[in-house]
């Protein structure tokens, strides 16, 4: 790896960790998707999944473009209506689940069924993401992370079609 590919995955890390959220948050989710399908996974083999997907451009430019947005309603620099619409999470600004899109889409069409049902139930991590504390946004990063382990899982399911052979 380059310099600047080492200080982009390091400083999407970086982000999340200040935001609160940890590697291994985001592995349990993976675990959450594909412990019913792939037999004998292990929260060690999710988060190397986990990794190998945050190592790749487009999921850090993604991660960290929304972190910055969430940021700055945070902090009320966003321009109105766009503070007040990321500041309410409203439902159909649906530009935080496009961004997400962006990263399912890296291990094809399962990581889009993926991040459906985890976005929706929201276990983990996520619920605590989506809990709309006053003086907390996190309108992009709930979605972002939800992708990220969707396309984690995605990739495990990949590198397991045996799990999907049982018909």
């Amino acid at each position: 790896m380059t310099p600047n590919q080492i200080k982009l995955y390091e400083t999407t890390i970086n982000l999340l960790t200040q935001r609160g959220v940890g590697l291994d948050d985001i592995a349990k989710l993976v675990m959450f998707l594909q412990k019913d399908y792939i037999p004998h996974l292990t929260l060690t083999e999710c988060r190397h999944s986990v990794e190998v997907v945050l190592h790749k451009r487009e999921v850090q430019n993604a991660i960290m473009t929304g972190i910055q947005l969430d940021i700055l309603a945070e902090k009320k620099q966003l321009m109105n209506p766009l503070q007040e619409i990321i500041e309410n999470d409203e439902g159909l600004y649906g530009i935080d689940e496009v961004m997400a899109l962006s990263i399912v889409n890296v291990y094809g069409s399962i990581g889009s069924t993926n991040y459906g049902y985890i976005d929706k139930i929201k276990p983990g991590i996520l619920k605590k993401l989506n809990a709309h504390e006053p003086g907390i946004i996190h309108t992009f990063l709930d979605d972002l992370v939800g992708a990220v382990a969707a396309a984690a899982a995605s990739r495990l399911a990949h590198a397991h079609p045996e799990a999907e052979d049982n018909y």
